[in-house]
């Protein structure tokens, strides 16, 4: 409970910030300043928007009306600014889920067999393998997925065009969750978290490395506990400790940081809807934006948090 009240002001002060950087970039009136009668138009349209009252009280009136959701006009398609992010933030959140728990598992299964068999020849592969992973760009990776992809049988693998994936995340309750839903999903997914996989499996590496080292770890192998035992129970909780930071920052960041992947596979989610915003001057649906991911971060900051105490009942937030 403290921490969710800790959250509150960080939420006001981040929102501040955010509407004070949009609209010290963007000008609502710029433009009616072609139109004939240009200096009326934009004053009264200063005076509708509030734009005369200073920039605190613009904040306070905007921030009020976040509480009571409404996130205004889009001035670029005249749709409701809440209805488009939530719109455009399924297909992302379906995208971030997918692709966390994809990477999560790889990485701490690659992380924990590298710090096990230190100095392996798979410790090695995995090693040069993350390097690359680390070093690709998320677009180089994507589109090298779609020129291979493509090249594949189609009627041996049932693949459509890879362009065509973001219809599985927009299917509608009928087909559910089946084979084809997650058909749609692999390549996104693969290409949303190859990067994602190399740094978390060498966090978790790093992370085991160091408790298996461990005074306590000696210990229990002194004491004739099974490796396996020692690895998995007394060693491999704790060394998850530090992953959860880095897992749940990065996990807060993919639901606005998915512009590339988006763009490559034509997915209308929350990433497309930035660059277009962006490209577009739409200053309310930035507004929105930066608001929902400022949000997401404060939330799994808080997760987090509540994880290090479940992994390490010692662990007491203060």
């Amino acid at each position: 409970m403290r921490r969710i009240v800790y959250s509150v002001p960080v939420l006001v002060i981040a929102s501040f910030f955010v509407f004070w950087g949009i609209r010290t970039t963007y000008d609502p009136t710029a433009k009616f300043r072609a139109s004939r009668d240009s200096a009326r138009i934009i004053a009264a349209k200063r005076k509708e928007l509030g734009l005369d009252k200073t920039i605190i009280a613009q904040w306070w009136t905007w921030f009020t009306h976040f509480l009571q959701g409404n996130l205004g006009v889009s001035d670029r398609t005249n749709d409701r600014v809440w209805g488009m992010l939530t719109h455009a933030m399924w297909p992302s959140l379906q995208l971030m889920f997918w692709g966390t728990m994809f990477a999560l598992v790889i990485a701490i299964a690659v992380g924990v067999y590298s710090a096990v068999k230190q100095y392996s020849i798979g410790d090695y592969a995995f090693t040069g393998i993350s390097y690359i992973g680390i070093a690709m760009p998320t677009f180089l990776f994507g589109l090298l997925a779609i020129s291979l992809l493509v090249t594949l049988p189609v009627t041996k693998f049932h693949l459509t065009h890879p362009y065509l994936y973001s219809v599985g995340l927009h299917s509608s309750g009928k087909s559910g969750f089946n084979i084809d839903y997650l058909r749609h999903l692999v390549l996104p997914v693969l290409t949303l978290t190859v990067q994602s996989v190399a740094v978390w499996s060498r966090f978790q590496r790093a992370s085991m490395l160091d408790v298996l080292h461990a005074d306590y770890v000696r210990t229990a192998r002194a004491k004739g506990v099974p490796r396996r035992k020692v690895i998995f129970r007394h060693a491999f909780r704790n060394a998850l400790i530090p992953l959860v930071t880095v897992v749940a920052l990065d996990s807060a960041f993919l639901i606005g940081g998915l512009v590339i992947t988006e763009q490559i596979f034509s997915i209308s989610g929350m990433g497309q809807l930035f660059l277009f915003s962006l490209t577009g001057g739409d200053a309310p649906v930035l507004l929105g934006w930066f608001l929902v991911v400022a949000v997401f971060v404060i939330v799994f900051n808080l997760l987090a948090d509540l994880m290090y105490g479940v992994l390490d009942p010692r662990i007491r937030i203060s």
